[in-house]
């Protein structure tokens, strides 16, 4: 008699795994907890932009959008990209962009229950 084949469950995160999880997002998060930032964030979760853009879409002076892209250039969350005498600024990936987008669809909630 041969026992049953075993079913392979996915092993669940220890509470030690999620706590470390979280404090190495804890930096991320408090950068993107500022209003500017999190602003700079959404718009580069639509396209890729320069400073300029940033700067006419925000209506922040080119010196703090520059400020605000600094931390975010440093945790790895944009990147930065030279084209001619500009530099092109992006999220850091895909995986990054599709909850930022999704984030920046629960500020418009469709459902009440949402809200």
């Amino acid at each position: 008699m041969t026992s049953p084949s075993r079913i392979e469950l996915p092993v669940a995160a220890t509470d030690a795994t999620v706590i470390g999880r979280a404090r190495d997002l804890a930096p991320q998060f408090k950068a993107l907890a500022d209003e500017n930032r999190l602003a700079i964030v959404l718009l580069l979760s639509e396209r890729s932009r320069t400073v300029r853009e940033l700067t006419e879409a925000t209506g922040l002076a080119q010196t703090l959008v520059s400020h605000h892209l600094a931390p975010l250039r440093e945790l790895g969350l944009v990147t930065v990209t030279p084209k001619g005498r500009s530099n092109v600024y992006s999220l850091c990936c895909e995986a990054f962009s599709e909850p930022m987008r999704i984030l920046a669809g629960l500020s418009t909630p469709v459902d009440a229950e949402c809200a």
